[in-house]
């Protein structure tokens, strides 16, 4: 292997790496199995399958969201982790209402739909209007909700995601602080384009690495779209995450394929050298303006929350 640009602490085990969730402490395999592409699995079956075939890979670190395909994706989680294989994973989901009472309404239906009795970890979802922090810490807001869950033991440790700016995850993490709310991880994209745009990796990711915030990647390959860029391979994508200080990189695999192809990401991954890394971020520079690569930046068509703003509770 080579030296990584970053001090990466990890431990490898058959074929997958683990590292440290931050502050949580917790130990997870460093690709995710993403919840959003559970319900595009082709079926109930085939997503159990899918899922368990993941785990037995070594896969620990499960994403989810209450308002995945109306909560599909976390129904069949929940039966794919039936059988002794709930004991094996890092559970997360995440929830999007702004106000207490939904938000614990809303915590309560993603166990039952999992059948579980805590999360792991839960999320804010999409946190990516500029007054969302400010809803979520307000009186009567979703973090005191949040609170309770965690106090009650319903959910072990609390972070939030976004993928819009990285001035509003500052922002998230400042008005946490200043309420005494502790976050303990934070879902961001990340991926080749990133670094030349609205960079959560130059803006947020050392501030995670400071107050040791278990950071997690996504939209390493934007839906696939960075690959229309015909610069960069699937693999790239994913090992130059994986060469972030990352605690682990949720994967859009809703298929074996794609499962596949994230294992030998992994299997066949090395820390680059810095002459390598800028090889990469030289071939993506000139096409990574204006977002072309990462829409999600600057168009409200991938933004859930607003197309439903009843999910808000607001």
């Amino acid at each position: 292997m080579g030296k990584s640009a970053w001090e990466i602490e990890q431990v490898v085990r058959g074929e997958m790496i683990y590292r440290k969730l931050g502050k949580t402490g917790a130990e997870v395999s460093i690709i995710g199995l993403g919840g959003s592409h559970i319900s595009k699995a082709g079926g109930e079956e085939e997503a159990i399958t899918l899922i368990r075939s993941a785990i037995d890979a070594g896969i620990t670190f499960m994403d989810n969201s209450w308002d995945y395909a109306e909560g599909q994706s976390e129904i069949w989680m929940g039966k794919a982790l039936r059988d002794g294989y709930r004991d094996k994973v890092f559970l997360m989901s995440k929830i999007d209402a702004r106000t207490k009472d939904l938000a614990a309404k809303q915590i309560d239906e993603s166990l039952l739909r999992m059948q579980v009795e805590y999360v792991d970890l839960a999320q804010f979802h999409e946190v990516v209007y500029p007054h969302d922090p400010d809803m979520i810490f307000g009186e009567d807001g979703a973090a005191e909700a949040m609170s309770e869950a965690v106090r009650s033991g319903k959910v072990r440790h609390a972070g939030f995601t976004g993928h819009k700016d990285p001035f509003i995850h500052l922002r998230m993490l400042e008005i946490a602080k200043e309420r005494g709310f502790e976050i303990e991880t934070v879902q961001m994209p990340l991926n080749v384009m990133d670094a030349h745009f609205r960079s959560f990796e130059r803006q947020v990711l050392p501030v995670l690495l400071e107050e040791n915030i278990g950071a997690i990647g996504m939209k390493s390959l934007a839906g696939g779209q960075i690959l229309e860029s015909k610069v960069v391979s699937a693999i790239e994508c994913i090992q130059y995450v994986l060469n972030l200080p990352v605690s682990t990189l949720v994967c859009g695999i809703d298929n074996m394929d794609m499962l596949k192809q994230a294992l030998h990401a992994v299997k066949t991954f090395e820390f680059w050298d810095d002459q390598r890394r800028q090889e990469i971020l030289g071939r993506t520079r000139d096409l990574a303006g204006r977002g072309k690569f990462e829409p999600f930046k600057t168009s409200a068509r991938f933004d859930l929350t607003n197309k439903n703003p009843q999910w808000l509770g607001i």
